[in-house]
């Protein structure tokens, strides 16, 4: 059974499709030279589903493993319920998609945060200049689809739980990858990472 497989099976609320796809991401980018160091922990974040669904995942690749499965807020100029605007362009308050490496934690405005550096030129490698980072936020509350249809949003940042937040960013400091994905189909066909040249073209659509 392939690592994805493996991995689908542990996350029956995920689409294999999108995992697959985030392994292939964080391939490319590690042997393309994009990414050093193996990188044994990935967040895949799937923004097709609504926010009152968890949407979040972070895998253990070293030995698989669903570490945490979890609520993921978008951005406010993303959609409401649903996502539908991606991107790259600072004040935006849009989530960006593709390929992220986690980077150092800092003290700011929202508490304990995780910086990332965007993999993607063109999609998200505006991140650490946008202050796309995660962190935790009171918003991120699934009790307040009851009332709104949907939980809080952020301006850009995969938000999650801040009961959570703190252990899920020391899960993924440092150096490990965080995958954000939409059927957006100007992405998915100029992605170089998911149309890496070091293997034989495939279909990118995962829906």
């Amino acid at each position: 059974m392939s690592l994805a497989s493996r991995l689908a099976s542990l996350a029956p609320g995920a689409n294999p499709k999108v995992i697959e796809m985030a392994l292939e991401a964080r391939e490319c980018a590690i042997s393309s030279g994009d990414a050093t160091g193996a990188g044994e922990k990935l967040a895949v974040i799937d923004y097709s589903m609504p926010s009152t669904q968890k949407r979040l995942w972070v895998f253990d690749l070293r030995n698989p493993r669903v570490m945490y499965s979890e609520y993921v807020a978008h951005g406010q100029g993303t959609g409401e319920n649903y996502a539908r605007n991606f991107s790259n362009l600072d004040g935006s308050h849009q989530t960006s998609l593709g390929l992220f490496r986690t980077a150092e934690t800092y003290t700011g405005n929202n508490g304990y945060s995780l910086r990332m550096d965007g993999l993607e030129p063109g999609f998200n490698d505006n991140a650490r200049a946008r202050a796309i980072v995660m962190h935790g936020a009171w918003y991120v509350d699934p009790s307040m689809a009851q009332k709104m249809g949907r939980i809080g949003r952020s301006h850009g940042c995969p938000a999650v739980r801040a009961q959570v937040a703190h252990e899920i960013i020391d899960t993924l400091k440092g150096g490990q990858f965080v995958f954000s994905y939409y059927p957006d189909n100007k992405w998915l066909h100029e992605s170089r990472l998911l149309a890496c040249p070091t293997r034989s073209t495939r279909a990118v659509v995962a829906r």
